[in-house]
């Protein structure tokens, strides 16, 4: 939240009420802390700790009811309790710890600061409506009155400020031990995780279908429309004039076309990736590369989303190592351990490459991110490149 914000609303009294709650409780410490320390013996100092240890644990699971009520003054959401186990229990018990030690006496600290910077500009009030005298009179001081009050002023908005920052922080580091995250909000993850793998399912689906239907489609009528052109510029060669020269023409278009549509078809989804998986499409990539490419690969089967993105991962890594690293070599290695795959494009180039330059690099780490993986990238100027990619590899 901004300053003006927060000036500008009921936050800092709000945290002013939180904080003072919390400074009542740092009474009855501090008057235990002082009868120890009054006593002045080893038996009073062993009897003050033990009775210190045993208001913390007797005081933990009451402090913290207490606690989570009392978070609704800084955050309307109302908190729900922690997952019952032992792990609840140590995290109320190191609450209360930090509480009777350190956060109370912090919030009785804060309270008395902030009350003197509301007083001092009230000063010539109350003087005047209380008659209190030399209590509030700031004549007799080194600085005058009403510089005093012009100074207590100008702190007000930051003494508000700092009030709600320390309230802010010590209420997330209560909810933090003391309370568990929304179960809606929990629940609205889950279901953003789980569409986002119906997502990718559908996309993977439609890309199939796509290479399927040109294939199947476009890429037959083609090779039938180049054979009938051949066989025409075969029964024209004979002849003269522009007819057996504007076939040969269309013929070799025609040759192109079905070029660029298999390569076309081969960046959607492959037929190699989905019959032999990444190894084997892989191998293909690194014979069509124009440099010399390296690939030692160990990964068993696994489902189509997630061999489809280590085969992109490749794909276009080594599409960048040849745009722009200006590499004699490259090299692809892949394992297989403990559920995760690491896959490994490595070159002997430049260096230099950056996400933030371009959008290939982050359009890849996002396809990465989505089936749950990561991508890590060391490229330091002068080379060498490494990209590395982590993929959840469930054996299919």
């Amino acid at each position: 939240m901004t300053v003006l914000r927060c000036l500008g609303s009921t936050r800092p009294w709000r945290s002013l009420w939180y904080l003072g709650a919390g400074a009542v409780g740092a009474l009855p410490m501090l008057a235990l802390v002082k009868w120890v320390l009054k006593t002045n013996t080893p038996i009073g100092y062993l009897t003050g700790l033990v009775l210190i240890v045993m208001v913390n644990v007797l005081l933990a699971a009451p402090l913290a009811a207490i606690e989570r009520r009392r978070l609704k003054v800084i955050d309307r959401r109302s908190p729900s309790r922690a997952p019952l186990g032992k792990n609840r229990l140590w995290r109320e018990l190191g609450y209360a710890v930090a509480f009777t030690v350190v956060i109370a006496v912090l919030d009785f600290l804060v309270v008395i600061v902030a009350l003197s910077v509301l007083i001092v500009p009230l000063s010539p009030l109350l003087e005047f409506v209380l008659d209190l005298g030399s209590i509030v009179n700031l004549d007799d001081g080194p600085v005058p009155s009403p510089i005093v009050v012009l100074v207590g002023i100008a702190l007000l908005p930051v003494a508000a400020y700092l009030i709600s920052l320390v309230a802010r922080t010590q209420a997330a580091f209560a909810r933090r031990l003391l309370t568990r995250p929304d179960a809606a909000l929990a629940d609205r993850v889950a279901e953003l995780t789980r569409s986002r793998t119906r997502l990718v399912d559908a996309f993977e689906a439609e890309r199939k279908r796509i290479e399927r239907d040109l294939h199947d489609g476009a890429q037959q009528r083609l090779v039938a429309l180049t054979m009938t052109l051949g066989i025409a510029e075969l029964d024209l060669a004979g002849l003269g004039g522009e007819g057996p020269r504007l076939v040969s023409k269309a013929r070799a278009e025609a040759e192109c076309v079905l070029a660029e549509l298999r390569e076309l078809i081969r960046g959607i989804h492959p037929q190699v990736l989905t019959d032999r998986g990444v190894e084997a499409a892989v191998a293909e990539i690194a014979d069509r590369c124009p440099i010399p490419v390296e690939v030692h690969l160990d990964l068993p089967r696994a489902p189509s989303a997630v061999e489809a993105v280590a085969y992109f991962a490749v794909s276009e890594a080594l599409a960048n190592v040849v745009k722009h690293s200006r590499a004699a070599r490259a090299d692809v290695t892949g394992r297989f351990a403990d559920g995760v795959a690491v896959v490994t494009i490595a070159d002997d180039g430049d260096g230099g490459a950056d996400p933030v330059n371009g959008t290939g690099l982050q359009g890849l780490a996002d396809r990465v991110a989505v089936v749950g993986g990561r991508l890590t990238l060391s490229s330091p100027p002068g080379g060498p490149t490494e990209l590395r990619v982590e993929l959840p590899w469930a054996c299919a």
